[in-house]
């Protein structure tokens, strides 16, 4: 009698983790049927940061079953970054120069689309120390200028302007994006630097603007383009849609001018 209960009672023991993993391979699939979400990757110059992260929110708001991935930086480092095969569904560009460079490697699908413009202003450290009055101090030898690197829009921008208004610049710090600039004068590493009127915006009292008569000579056009061989084609014309439409208000906000 009690060789048969024992003979019993082991069948039972046996059974139940077999049951045990049946009931949590159905319930974990279940959580990963419910919780999976659709991945939209935009690569975009670092001048957006804080308009694509506003626009980010509303568009997981509006598609809750998409996890938007935002990635920022100078726009010819992703460039190369996507023509060296990262993966990207979207890319903004602060100029039509990298743009062009994109649909040159046939990695643009279809036309650009320009849906913002910037203009340069000089940022300098609260109180502006070093006494900046405009362009032409920051050919000064005992100035700490810092600007982008040349490849870099805003750094174009500056050899452009630069060049208009007869004004030698001799940075001692070049940068590979905006963000990188703004954080060398934010953290007192820079008497002075180009960035754009909307970086002195979104820095928030971090650093001073000094407008000088030459800025409006030389303008940025953002373009936006879906990238060529992307599996969520149509989720990104759906962010571009937003960004030439109701996004086109947060883009003032920030201090952008509108597309030409």
């Amino acid at each position: 009698m009690n060789r048969t209960w024992a003979l019993a009672g082991a069948a039972v023991l046996l059974t139940l983790p077999l049951a045990a993993c049946g009931d949590s391979d159905d319930g974990d699939a279940g959580e990963s049927g419910s919780g999976d979400r659709t991945t939209l990757t935009v690569f975009a110059a670092a001048s957006l940061t804080a308009t694509f992260e506003q626009l980010e929110k509303q568009f997981e708001a509006d598609h809750p079953d998409v996890d938007v991935k935002l990635s920022f930086g100078g726009s010819s480092d992703l460039v190369a970054q996507i023509t060296d095969g990262a993966e990207a569904d979207v890319f903004a560009s602060a100029d039509t120069k990298n743009m062009d460079r994109l649909a040159d490697a046939d990695l643009a699908a279809g036309d650009p689309s320009e849906f913002a413009t910037n203009t340069l202003v000089i940022a300098v450290p609260p109180g502006n120390p070093a006494g900046v009055t405009g362009l032409s101090d920051l050919a000064k030898e005992d100035l700490n200028v810092v600007l982008c690197a040349p490849e870099v829009p805003c750094g174009n921008a500056a050899v452009q302007v630069a060049e208009m208004a007869g004004v030698e610049l001799s940075p001692d710090s070049e940068e590979q994006s905006v963000t990188d600039v703004l954080g060398k004068i934010e953290a007192g590493e820079g008497d002075a630097g180009l960035v754009y009127v909307t970086d002195v915006e979104a820095a928030a009292g971090k650093v001073e603007a000094i407008a000088f008569d030459e800025s409006g000579e030389v303008v940025n056009h953002y373009p936006i383009v879906v990238v060529e061989g992307t599996e969520e084609a149509d989720l990104a014309r759906e962010w571009i849609d937003l960004v030439l439409g109701d996004g086109q208000s947060v883009f003032t906000a920030a201090g952008f001018g509108p597309p030409a």
